[in-house]
């Protein structure tokens, strides 16, 4: 699959100042020499990395179709460490499309999706872990998630699971000693250092996983739902966290008959934060859909912010919203406490919301905003913000792969406590060592190679 040439477009397709058409392997240079004109440079004498002007040229209807700008990369110094030649057109979706077919027509091969990133993985340049960052980097929604990706990229994680692997063969050598010397029993004092060892590779592994949690939150972010009855405020405190008018605000009831979405940023979590239709009974066929599309929010949602008017006594309608988010997390937000009659029974909401944080806030004023954030991530975060060396792992599958290590390890420490037979501990540890591997690709099938670089997109 390596030996062939691969092209796509780079850039997201529509208007925009540049797009990049990307070709990559053996033929790379020879099909782009025949489709781009140099101008005042003999490609004949091309240098790598150098960018060069011309104009990409249709030989067969015989015209120019972009004026573009050209760049060699030769390998292994390129992003696949294959041939990669990267032609910058105009970023329009005709001249594109056009470099694009001229490109296929010579015999390449349209790239599937990731192929790049994935050949790149291959060819050495990049361990699965790396890989995957690049598609965390570019759909990061936050500069925290960002520099988690970065720091991904950069292989902080990987040096870690390299050193773990490493430790982990230390302790496999030791104990294959004895498989090849089956007449020598494994001494105590040997044990007892595997035993050790094995200890503070669990706690390296344990580390991992406890800040796993708060970076997958930081890496996919965390769904809200607002509810409430009408006209307690929920629109307008959407409105409010993201600092503009992007719901409509009346005194109407039943004013919000969808769900509206947005993401906003708090304290470096992506909040997917779900305005939401008042929950109360009505004839009105549009708002009956609306009023279930809010149960079915609040049902998915993994935080529920339940909205109470401050200036009202809890009602029936109340109390069933407080219901309805009964088993969810959930924070209970006391809205428009800049109005002075304050009807609301301190104690009653007490009796109703049980352990539930509750915060006080002024939609209309931003009073108590900051403190709302900071209670957000708090809960979406469950005070879980453990790091390893100033990074976290960020990928479900990673933490997956890192508790099955953590198990076999666990398990191979048992073993040696109980004196079993060393050849059961050492295909324990094994299984380890493969698990760990996982994450970086050192032992990983190639159905899940293809399964992961297909979630990127065309052209990466």
């Amino acid at each position: 699959m390596l030996e062939d040439t691969i092209a796509a477009i780079s850039t997201p397709l529509g208007e925009g100042g540049i797009g990049i058409v990307r070709i990559s392997g053996t033929e790379a240079l020879k099909v782009s020499k025949k489709i781009f004109k140099a101008k005042s440079v003999n490609l004949k004498e091309l240098k790598s990395h150098k960018m060069i002007y011309g104009h990409v040229y249709d030989d067969l209807a015989g015209e120019v179709v972009d004026e573009a700008l050209f760049c060699y990369m030769k390998a292994p110094h390129s992003y696949t460490r294959e041939d990669i030649v990267e032609i910058n057109c105009h970023g329009g979706i005709v001249p594109l499309r056009k470099t694009l077919e001229l490109v296929l027509k010579e015999g390449v091969r349209l790239a599937g999706p990731g192929e790049f990133s994935k050949r790149a993985f291959l060819n050495g340049r990049l361990d699965l872990a790396q890989a995957e960052s690049i598609i965390d980097l570019i759909r990061s929604k936050t500069e925290t998630g960002l520099k988690l990706a970065v720091s991904q990229l950069k292989g902080d994680l990987s040096k870690k699971i390299y050193e773990i692997q490493d430790k982990l063969l230390g302790i496999l050598a030791q104990v294959e000693v004895n498989i090849d010397f089956p007449e020598e029993d494994l001494e105590e004092a040997t044990s007892k250092d595997i035993i050790c060892a094995g200890e503070v590779l669990v706690e390296q592994i344990k580390i991992l996983i406890d800040g796993a949690e708060a970076g997958i939150i930081y890496r996919d972010g965390i769904r809200a739902a607002i509810i409430g009855k009408p006209n307690v405020g929920k629109s307008s405190l959407l409105n409010a966290l993201l600092k503009e008018k992007r719901a409509i605000v009346t005194d109407v009831p039943g004013t919000t008959r969808d769900v509206i979405e947005e993401i906003i940023n708090i304290r470096g979590i992506p909040l997917r934060i779900i305005d939401t239709a008042g929950l109360r009974e009505t004839e009105d066929l549009v708002e009956k859909i609306g009023v279930e599309r809010t149960r079915e929010a609040a049902e998915r949602a993994d935080l529920v912010l339940t909205v109470l008017d401050a200036s009202e006594e809890l009602s029936r309608q109340d109390l069933d919203v407080l219901a309805l988010a009964e088993e969810k997390k959930c924070l209970v937000v006391i809205n428009k406490i800049d109005l002075k009659d304050r009807k609301i029974d301190k104690e009653v909401l007490k009796e109703h919301a049980g352990t539930r944080p509750v915060i006080w806030v002024s939609a209309e004023h931003g009073t108590g905003l900051s403190e709302l954030e900071n209670l957000i991530a708090d809960l979406a975060l469950c005070g879980k913000i453990n790091t390893s060396d100033g990074f976290m792992v960020t990928n479900i599958r990673h933490k997956a792969a890192l508790e099955k290590a953590s198990f076999h390890l666990n398990e191979a420490i048992a073993s040696i406590k109980k004196m079993v037979p060393v050849d059961i501990v050492a295909i324990d540890l094994r299984d380890a060592w493969e698990a760990l591997g996982e994450i970086t690709g050192a032992s990983v099938s190639e159905d899940l190679i293809d399964r992961i670089f297909s979630d990127f997109c065309v052209g990466k």
